[in-house]
């Protein structure tokens, strides 16, 4: 059985078969713009967290079609002719896109692509994968920060995650705002803190909870958390992990926190919290797992329950309630021409040209509730239009717009060193600040306006006119 890697294989038939027909009509070398962005926000949420270009840029790079892939092709049935022609595949292409943590909203073009048609097509599928399902990730990260204040998160999903997903969701994780995670290959590879406990196994191996709590920490007195609901949380796991906490103490060690993995969190956080500070352990911390998300978390903090440590899994990791981020990627410029996508409904109706987006800045420098959508040789507009209702408009008469589109890819190549993955979450909270807290809110928050420019929304419905005709 071979180990999964990520080859020019690593896409949808239908990018292929395309790619033969442009290849063996003479097209393949076609110049093509595509958009990549998305049309809801995920959680019934007002915003989304932009995350895997790193991951995406890297795989660019290296994407390369192998002679047993080319060989597999021609046995599906693929132009040998084409097929031979893959071995020479690299992309080669130009990337604009937003910043990897950036705060973004439906309907606006978030990454544009440019190259030939062949490797725009190819490179499709992938793209899809690696950017919805990071930005839903980070993006499920952020809201369980936004209710957890300052107390730590640490990510525990691997296990239940989806196969090798649980690799990238820890990195999503970690620019939507969490502290650290269980993962040792993702932490290794990005760089994040890595932590761990024990399980209930560990502690059932042994005849006695005590034993197995005292054999812990003595092997890891540094990070020490005892896990205190095997048995019976506040008669049995409490009581032990004081009296090992009480010999830590007395070899001049300190247990650093006992964690709760069922029953009512908080009424057992609240049990626990008074047991350690009787006993004179009051930096003791509380960790709590099983089933958290950010409205079990709201509610434990409703209830006043004195958790310091949180430790996620299933819902952060698989992104739930929501399976998926509908982004999209759509051809909007091709042999010298804005392309268009027309659709009975004007929401569907896709923009057409090479784009630029810009932010709406408050006197104040916080986001003024709105995004513009412009062509990308357009100097900043006053008035923007509603995509689907253009007699709504809005003035940006002396407003600052900030553009959001920058070049991160140009031949194949990164036009500088990425960010780290610490500066990219920092970054992440920063432009959080910046949103105005009736777009963060959990129920019906407000929508972001994102509108278009005048020249824009000419040229779309001279295009749509066109092709109706």
């Amino acid at each position: 059985m071979k180990n999964f890697t990520i080859t020019g294989t690593y896409t949808d038939l239908y990018q292929l078969t395309m790619a033969q027909v442009y290849y063996l009509t003479g097209k393949s070398r076609q110049e093509a713009v595509f958009d990549y962005f998305y049309r809801k926000n995920p959680y019934e949420g007002g915003y989304t967290i932009f995350s895997g270009l790193g991951t995406l840029l890297d795989v660019l790079q290296d994407i390369r079609f192998t002679p047993e892939d080319i060989e597999y092709l021609k046995q599906i049935g693929l132009n040998a002719d084409f097929a031979d022609s893959l071995v020479d595949f690299k992309f080669t292409g130009t990337l604009h896109a937003v910043k990897e943590g950036e705060v973004i909203f439906p309907n606006e073009p978030v990454l544009r692509l440019e190259g030939s048609i062949v490797e725009a097509q190819i490179v499709e599928t992938l793209l899809l994968n690696i950017l919805n399902f990071q930005s839903l990730i980070a993006t499920k990260a952020a809201r369980i920060r936004s209710v957890s204040g300052d107390r730590v998160l640490s990510d525990f999903g691997l296990r239940r995650a989806q196969g090798t997903g649980g690799y990238h969701a820890t990195r999503a994780a970690y620019i939507g705002g969490f502290n650290s995670t269980s993962n040792v290959k993702a932490a290794h590879d990005f760089g994040i803190p890595v932590v761990g406990t024990m399980a209930h196994s560990f502690i059932q191996s042994y005849d006695d909870e005590l034993t197995a709590f005292r054999d812990f920490a003595l092997n890891r007195p540094d990070n020490c958390i005892l896990l205190v609901d095997t048995y019976d949380t506040l008669k049995s796991g409490v009581p032990n992990a004081i009296e090992v906490a009480k010999e830590m103490k007395a070899r001049g060690q300190s247990l650093l926190a006992v964690r709760l993995d069922s029953g009512d969190l908080a009424y057992l956080s609240k049990k626990v919290r008074t047991m350690l500070d009787e006993a004179g352990f009051h930096e003791v911390k509380i960790t709590a797992s099983n089933q958290l998300d950010e409205w079990v978390i709201k509610s434990l903090d409703d209830q006043g329950a004195p958790i310091d440590i949180f430790g996620i899994g299933t819902s952060l990791v698989t992104g739930a309630p929501d399976a998926a981020l509908d982004g999209v990627y759509k051809l909007s410029y091709s042999n010298g021409k804005p392309r268009i996508k027309l659709s009975e409904n004007l929401k569907k109706l896709t923009l057409p040209d090479k784009k630029q987006v810009h932010r709406v800045i408050n006197g104040d420098g916080r986001f003024f509730g709105a995004d513009i959508v412009l062509k990308a040789d357009e100097k900043s507009p006053d008035t923007m239009y509603h995509p689907s209702e253009p007699d709504k408009s809005l003035s940006l008469q002396g407003m600052k717009q900030e553009p959001l589109l920058h070049k991160v890819m140009e031949n194949g190549q990164p036009v500088a060193p990425y960010p780290s993955l610490q500066s990219i979450a920092s970054y992440c909270q920063e432009r959080l600040a910046l949103l105005p807290e009736e777009h963060k809110r959990f129920y019906y928050p407000h929508v972001y306006k994102v509108g278009i420019s005048e020249a824009l929304l000419k040229e779309r419905n001279e295009l749509r006119n066109q092709y109706k005709k």
